[in-house]
């Protein structure tokens, strides 16, 4: 019995929200359990809703939740209204501004703040803030007002926001040309094998788990966007180092996936498997003291440090470095503790 639904055509007043091709070496798997692994913050209660309501289309066909992927199927979930991340409202939200002249503003944006809205995030961005403190900002590529890059939700740290045209285009070409200059400070299980080193590995989507980006290698190592970081350990705590990470590229989630990739996920990089013991002994005690730093940092403990370009207009080269945020500290200062008893 094919799981398809005979619904009026209603293309002309549809939006997509969401588009995927299977993969080519899909198992046949129903496609509610298939799209929770690849749309963030989706419930299967809402995925087969909006298969009741014939949204979700599979080779142009409407179908059921119980309908079985293939290989190569082309999926679109479609609703009536447009995605929200296009209906931006500006919002009266605090921002910590570092530095701020005519042209630019640079911002440190706290643990837990998404950037931009998207998929399960209208509200409460660093986008809707500055839309409301500032008027007429430019938009990128991406028609997102003054943002010249990213750093994830749960990712502390320093961001430039460009307020002009000039000052976008000016900027947007340094981070594009790698003259921009960004180092973060991150928490990593393990005892790191060297003082520093550096991780090239192209990035790009995992296949079996979208929210997750990966390291290309071998037959695949075509796939992705090049990527490479720097890093140096800056203390050692027994099973967990504290590394400084130079980005070469932005790549998303880049320090979070290369340090999965040589070994040393993030600590409480949830999304990445750093939220387990991953390093340590079997004590009772010793669990006991990890889920109590899970609890003082409950994100990955990672902070975007240092920040530098050169001004758009003056030429003149620009450096920010902002403290390390008080849930990373008093985790910091908790392993001390623990490796010097």
């Amino acid at each position: 019995m094919e799981e398809h639904l005979n619904l009026p055509e209603a293309e002309d007043i549809l939006y997509e929200h969401h588009a995927f091709t299977v993969e080519k070496g899909q198992q046949p798997l129903r496609i509610d359990k298939y799209l929770m692994n690849f749309i963030e913050n989706a419930t299967r209660n809402k995925i087969q809703a909006a298969a009741k309501e014939g949204s979700i289309r599979v080779n142009g066909t409407p179908v059921k939740s119980n309908y079985k992927v293939k290989p190569l199927d082309e999926i679109r979930v479609l609703f009536s209204h447009p995605p929200h991340e296009n209906l931006l409202v500006p919002e009266d939200i605090p921002i910590d501004i570092v530095y701020e002249d005519e042209d630019l503003l640079v911002v440190n944006k706290p643990a837990g703040m998404v950037v931009h809205p998207g998929h399960g995030n209208y509200s409460g961005t660093l986008i809707n803030a500055l839309t409301f403190h500032f008027e007429n900002l430019p938009n990128n590529s991406s028609e997102r007002p003054g943002l010249v890059h990213r750093i994830d939700k749960d990712t502390s740290g320093l961001l430039v926001i460009a307020k002009t045209e000039e000052a976008m285009a000016h900027l947007s070409n340094q981070f594009a040309e790698k003259t921009s200059a960004r180092e973060y400070t991150a928490l990593v299980w393990g005892n790191m094998d060297d003082d520093e080193g550096t991780i090239e590995g192209n990035i790009g989507r995992h296949s079996k788990n979208r929210l997750q980006n990966t390291v290309f290698e071998g037959d695949h190592e075509d796939k992705g966007k090049p990527a490479v970081t720097h890093y140096k350990v800056l203390e050692r705590l027994g099973y967990v180092t504290l590394v400084s990470c130079k980005l070469e590229t932005g790549r998303t989630h880049q320090i979070r996936v290369h340090m999965k990739h040589i070994g040393h996920t993030l600590f409480n990089d949830e999304r990445y498997g750093g939220e387990r013991i991953l390093k340590g002994t079997t004590f009772t005690k010793y669990k006991q003291f990890v889920e109590n730093c899970f609890k003082i940092l409950p994100r990955q403990a990672l902070h975007a440090k240092t920040l530098g370009f050169e001004h758009p207009k003056t030429g003149k080269w620009m450096s920010f470095t902002s403290e390390i945020p008080e849930d990373m500290q008093q985790c910091i200062e908790k392993w001390r503790g623990y490796t010097k008893n």
